[in-house]
């Protein structure tokens, strides 16, 4: 069954409720330029509220290792996705103490050689490129980029999901699982508990 990581969150209370609704993944961005940046100390608090088998993702971008891996250690992150242009010798350093997804954003043309410098990832993201946007762009890219090809580890499918086409995307894609930030929100970093159960629904 595809799984479901609700990204953005920065509160408790939209935090219980994606876990409580099923999700199998709770994301929290630590890049200070998104619009749903979290600090180490709120995060710290949710984290410490939570109370299911949810695995915890650390969203970082272009940022600096040595500060990557003690926000990952002190707040017992169980996974980091790292979203920016970082090398492959930045995922490796990575890799020996922490499981890695690594971002891929996707527009026509998109070189699928680059995934093989990257091998030492767990996880593949494939996000939509947008020219001056990190993430949470809210706009999906064309789902038949990635239909029919092998790809050798799971695959996250982000980029303008949302209750109404995540169905679609899931069943055209195959993913291990699907990642939603904007999709289910009332507004930018307040997530909307009718649409998160909306949206893990139609996936599970």
């Amino acid at each position: 069954m595809t799984k479901v990581k609700i990204c953005g969150l920065t509160n408790l209370e939209d935090a219980l409720a994606a876990e409580s609704l099923g999700a199998d993944f709770l994301g929290f961005i630590f890049f200070d330029k998104s619009p749903r940046a979290i600090g180490v100390d709120n995060a710290r608090v949710i984290i410490k509220g939570l109370k299911g088998k949810a695995r915890k993702v650390g969203l970082f971008f272009d940022q600096d290792l040595a500060l990557v891996k003690d926000t990952a250690e002190c707040l017992g992150l169980d996974l980091l996705q790292i979203h920016g242009s970082e090398k492959p010798e930045y995922v490796t350093a990575l890799k020996k103490d922490f499981a890695v997804i690594k971002t891929f954003r996707v527009k026509k043309g998109f070189d699928f050689g680059a995934l093989g410098e990257y091998s030492m990832a767990d996880y593949f993201l494939f996000d939509t490129y947008k020219e001056g946007i990190a993430g949470g762009t809210g706009i999906a890219f064309d789902w038949d980029i990635l239909s029919g090809v092998k790809i050798k580890k799971p695959v996250f499918l982000a980029g303008g999901l949302k209750p109404a086409n995540v169905e679609k995307a899931a069943g055209k894609v195959l993913p291990y699982a699907v990642d939603v930030a904007s999709g289910v929100e009332e507004s930018v970093g307040k997530k909307s508990r009718k649409l998160m159960e909306e949206f893990i629904n139609a996936v599970k």
